[in-house]
């Protein structure tokens, strides 16, 4: 019940101050429910993703990478976030087009269902009134009147890339954004672009900079906020060992919301964050993974590829003296590829 009540009163919070503050501003941490990447295979490497990706989930990693795609893919996720706390669904569709071209259309949702309501059981302990403000010091509730209410985000990707030539990819998104939390709203839309550059085999490097124009999410109390651009830079190797291909990637996100010690290391109001990833896969088969993301989680995964369809699993765990009492993450995800050779990309 402590938690639900904590969870209450940030949102409260939120909610009282964006209904009273109409400006426009920078928001920390405005999109962060975009950070949480997609991919059983991708968080399985701790995200280090950027220069690695070549399947449908590059829509969300760097849109570039759509173009090393050569079938028609769908691909599903979902994600028990903090235990069942927080639940995550991602699905995307990315089709080939003709002998150079990349379309992908993704969905991303993020929801906490049955947060506790007090607004309307706030009293006065001193007097027995209701209250509308929450940091009055003589706040207390009425546990009767509580009612729930949802937090709901969503995000929509319209992504394309271009094969300029065997070595040099590139692509853009468009996204949609909406977020509700009970009876408020925000709308935004963003851009991304990306790129993959291969200077030699096996070696990649990738980038992709999102919210590039800045993010602006209009609320309907007035608020708006600003989402700062975050620019993904990674590499990623391929070494053939052992009859299959092990992949080391470093992936660093940079940020410009002055997170200072929020981050991994910070340069006035720019900071860096590091992802670290390993994978081995043998013969395309069978993979194990192992990662270290920005908030500090070991992850661990595997993958099978069956017929036309890949299945990941990925299981991370928090730092327990920094992070005590949340729950582990388990996600898994499904990728089925058009593998057939009548969808394989047109040479025209």
């Amino acid at each position: 019940m402590s938690k639900n009540i904590f969870i209450s009163a940030f949102f409260l919070v939120f909610l009282y101050s964006s209904h009273t503050i109409a400006q426009t501003e920078f928001g920390k941490y405005a999109g962060e429910f975009l950070s949480l990447g997609v991919g059983g295979r991708a968080l399985g490497m701790g995200g280090a993703y950027v220069a690695v990706a070549d399947d449908i989930t590059a829509g969300y990693w760097n849109p570039a990478a759509l173009g090393r795609m050569d079938y028609p893919q769908i691909s599903l996720m979902h994600e028990e976030h903090f235990g069942s706390l927080v639940n995550y669904n991602y699905v995307a569709v990315a089709i080939p087009y003709k002998k150079d071209m990349s379309f992908a259309v993704s969905a991303i949702r993020l929801s906490v269902d049955g947060i506790p309501d007090t607004r309307k059981a706030l009293i006065d302990r001193q007097t027995g009134q209701q209250i509308v403000d929450p940091t009055n010091v003589n706040w207390g509730l009425d546990y009767s009147k509580i009612t729930e209410f949802s937090n709901t985000d969503w995000a929509f990707f319209l992504s394309f890339a271009k094969r300029q030539s065997d070595k040099f990819y590139w692509g853009a998104n468009v996204k949609f954004i909406r977020r509700d939390i009970a009876e408020y709203g925000a709308t935004g839309i963003g851009f991304d672009v990306g790129a993959i550059y291969m200077p030699y085999k096996n070696f990649t490097i990738g980038a992709n900079i999102m919210d590039v124009t800045t993010t602006l999410m209009a609320w309907t109390t007035g608020r708006n906020e600003l989402i700062s651009p975050t620019a993904k830079i990674g590499t990623a190797y391929i070494l053939n060992i052992l009859g299959g291909k092990l992949t080391p990637a470093m992936d660093f996100d940079i940020r410009f919301e002055n997170r200072k010690t929020a981050s991994n290391f910070n340069v006035g109001p720019v900071s860096f964050d590091a992802r670290f990833g390993l994978e081995y896969n043998f013969k395309d088969v069978v993979a194990i993974r192992g990662g270290y993301n920005d908030v500090n989680q070991f992850t661990i995964g595997a993958g099978v590829k069956l017929p036309k369809l890949n299945i990941d699993y990925t299981f991370a765990t928090f730092n327990a003296s920094e992070t005590e009492g949340l729950p582990d993450t388990h996600r898994i995800s499904l990728i089925l590829t058009l593998e057939e050779p009548k969808f394989f990309r047109s040479k025209d």
